[in-house]
C-alpha cells in the first residue's frame, strides 16, 4: 500500500518538474538561440561579444546541474520568500523588452526556482551553475569598463613599442598610438584584451571546478592570478605581432590575426595554456598533500 502511495506522489513530482523545464524552455530557447548564433557567427552587439565564452559555459553549467539532481531530489522541499522575490524581478526585466534586463532575467528566474523549491541550501547547491550562468550572460557592463581601461591601452602600446624597438624596428609611442614606417596602430579599447581575460578568468573557474581544486581557496587564487598575468601577456604578444604586421606591409597576416580565424586560433592557445599550467601546478602543489 505504502508502494502504490508513493508511485502518484513520483508522477506529480516528475510532471510538476517537466512543466516548469518547458516553460523555461518555451520562455528562454529563443534567446539562447540569438545568444549561440551571435557568438559563432560574430554578428551579435560587439559589447555582448564579450560574453562569448559561454559557448561552452552554459552547457558545462547545465552539466554540473543534471550531476547535481540525486543531491538535489534528497534536500527537503523548502521555500524562500527571496525566491518569489526574484521571481517578480525576472518576469518584470523579462517583460520590459529591454535587451539587458531580458538576458539578466534568465540567471534571476533559475535562482529564483531554486529558492522557491529548496530554499538556501538549493541555491548553495546549484551555486556553482548559477556563478557560471550569470558570468555568461550577455550584458554592457564591458561597455561601462572601457571607459576606464586607457592606462592599460597605454601600458600595452608602451611595451609592444619596447619590444618591436629591441627588433631593431624605428617605433615611436604616443599614449595608445604606435607609429610605425609611417602607419598608425592604435590599441583600441576592443584591443586592450578585456574579452580575453574576461574569457582566461571564466574558463580558469571551469578547470578548477572541473579538477576540484576550487575548493582549496589558496591555490584557487594563485591559478587564477598566473591566469591574469598570462592573458594580459598574450595579448600584449598579440598587439606587438599586429603593430609588427602593419608595420611591415604584411596586411594579410594582419588581418588574419586581427579579425580572421587567426584571432580566435591564438585565442584557443591561450586557453590550452591555461590547462598546461593547472596540470603543473597539481604536480607541484598536488590537492591531496
Amino acid at each position: 500500500m505504502q508502494i502504490q502511495r508513493q508511485i502518484p506522489k513520483l508522477i506529480e513530482a516528475h510532471l510538476f518538474n517537466s512543466i516548469i523545464l518547458i516553460l523555461l524552455m518555451l520562455l528562454y530557447a529563443p534567446l539562447l538561440i540569438y545568444w549561440y548564433d551571435g557568438w559563432l557567427h560574430k554578428n551579435i552587439n560587439i559589447e555582448h561579444e564579450y560574453f562569448s565564452h559561454g559557448l561552452i559555459g552554459i552547457p558545462y553549467s547545465a552539466y554540473i546541474t543534471y550531476t547535481h539532481r540525486h543531491s538535489w531530489g534528497k534536500l527537503p522541499n523548502l521555500f524562500h520568500p527571496l525566491g518569489a522575490f526574484l521571481l517578480t524581478i525576472a518576469g518584470i526585466f523579462y517583460l520590459s523588452s529591454l535587451s539587458d534586463l531580458v538576458n539578466l532575467s534568465f540567471p534571476i528566474i533559475l535562482a529564483g526556482i531554486c529558492l522557491c523549491f529548496k530554499g538556501m541550501p538549493g541555491l548553495k547547491l546549484q551555486g556553482i551553475p548559477l556563478l557560471l550562468t550569470l558570468l555568461a550572460t550577455p550584458n554592457y557592463i564591458p561597455y561601462l569598463i572601457e571607459p576606464y581601461s586607457l592606462p592599460l591601452q597605454h601600458f600595452i602600446a608602451t611595451i609592444s613599442g619596447l619590444i618591436l624597438t629591441k627588433f631593431g624596428m624605428d617605433v615611436r609611442v604616443e599614449e595608445i598610438y604606435l607609429y610605425v614606417n609611417g602607419g598608425i596602430v592604435e590599441v583600441a579599447p576592443h584591443c586592450a584584451g578585456l574579452k580575453m581575460l574576461f574569457t582566461s578568468i571564466y574558463v580558469s573557474l571551469m578547470l578548477l571546478h572541473w579538477t576540484g581544486v576550487l575548493s582549496f581557496r589558496k591555490r584557487s587564487i594563485l591559478f587564477l592570478a598566473i591566469a591574469i598575468i598570462a592573458s594580459l601577456s598574450a595579448n600584449i604578444l598579440r598587439n606587438t605581432l599586429l603593430t609588427l604586421f602593419y608595420g611591415t606591409g604584411r596586411e594579410t597576416a594582419f588581418a588574419w590575426l586581427h579579425a580572421g580565424w587567426g584571432g580566435d586560433l591564438y585565442s584557443a592557445c591561450m586557453l590550452g595554456m591555461l590547462v598546461l599550467l593547472l596540470n603543473r601546478m597539481e604536480k607541484y602543489f598536488p590537492t591531496k598533500a
